[in-house]
C-alpha cells in the first residue's frame, strides 16, 4: 500500500464509486490501514492522536459544557448523565463527542444511527440507503449506556468497516476515510468536523470558524 499510494491517490481524486475504490484497494478498508493512509496523507497518526486529544481535552471540554444553557445545556447533562451509570472509557469518550456535537448547535445523531438487533432486516435497508453514517446495533432492551453488539461505518450505502468497539473509533475512522477517499465533511456536521480537524488532530489551525473558535478559546480559559 505504500508503494501504490501515489496511484491510488491518483484514482482516487477522480471521484470513483465507494464500490469501485474497495474493489480495487480491498486493504484500505481495514482499521489498521485506514491509519496509515491518514499518515501518509497527513504525516500524522490517526488514531492516536485523535483518542490521546480527546482525552488530554475531556475536562476542558466538560467544563465547557457545564456552562452551556438552554435546550443544548440540557441535552448535553441528559448525555453526560449516562456516564453516571458506566464508567467505560469508551462510553465517556462517545458522550463527549455527543456533547460536543451539540455544545456547536449540531446533532451527532444525524450521522450516528442505532438499530435494534432484532430488525435486521429493516436495519439492512435502512443503512443501504445511507450515504455516509455509522451504524450502532443494540441488543433488544439495551440502554444507551451498555456496549453495543456492533458499531460500523457506512459510505454509499456499503458498510466499510464493521465490528468496531465504540462510536468514538467510528468518528475517527469515518474522519480518516474523508481524508483516504477525498470526502467532504457531513453538511450538517461542519463544525464538528472542524473541531476534530483542528482542535484534536490540530491541523490546519490557521483559520477557524467563528463557532470553533470560541470553544478553543473558552477550552483555555
Amino acid at each position: 500500500m505504500q508503494r501504490t499510494f501515489s496511484y491510488r491517490r491518483q484514482e482516487i481524486l477522480q471521484e470513483p464509486m465507494i464500490t469501485e475504490v474497495r474493489n480495487r484497494w480491498p486493504a484500505l478498508f481495514e482499521i489498521g490501514e485506514v491509519n496509515l493512509e491518514f499518515m501518509r496523507i497527513t504525516t500524522v497518526p490517526l488514531i492516536s492522536k485523535f483518542i490521546g486529544q480527546l482525552d488530554k481535552y475531556t475536562d476542558a471540554l466538560m467544563k465547557v459544557f457545564r456552562h452551556k444553557g438552554g435546550c443544548a445545556g440540557q441535552k448535553i447533562r441528559t448525555i453526560m448523565a449516562l456516564t453516571a451509570k458506566n464508567e467505560d472509557i469508551n462510553t465517556r469518550r462517545d458522550c463527549i463527542l455527543r456533547c460536543l456535537s451539540v455544545y456547536l448547535n449540531e446533532d451527532i445523531e444525524t450521522l450516528v444511527k442505532e438499530y435494534v438487533d432484532t430488525e435486521s432486516v429493516e436495519a439492512e435497508s435502512l443503512i443501504a440507503q445511507t450515504t455516509m453514517g455509522i451504524y450502532v446495533i443494540r441488543a433488544e432492551g439495551a440502554g444507551p449506556e451498555e456496549e453495543p453488539s456492533d458499531v460500523g461505518v457506512v459510505l454509499e450505502g456499503v458498510e466499510v468497516l464493521q465490528n468496531l468497539p465504540s462510536v468514538t473509533l467510528g468518528c475517527v475512522m469515518l474522519f480518516g476515510l474523508i481524508y483516504a477517499l477525498n470526502l467532504n465533511y457531513p453538511k450538517d456536521l461542519k463544525c464538528t468536523f472542524e473541531a476534530f480537524q483542528k482542535i484534536l488532530m490540530e491541523l490546519d489551525t490557521t483559520k477557524l470558524s467563528p463557532k470553533v473558535q470560541g470553544l478553543k478559546i473558552k477550552m483555555l480559559q
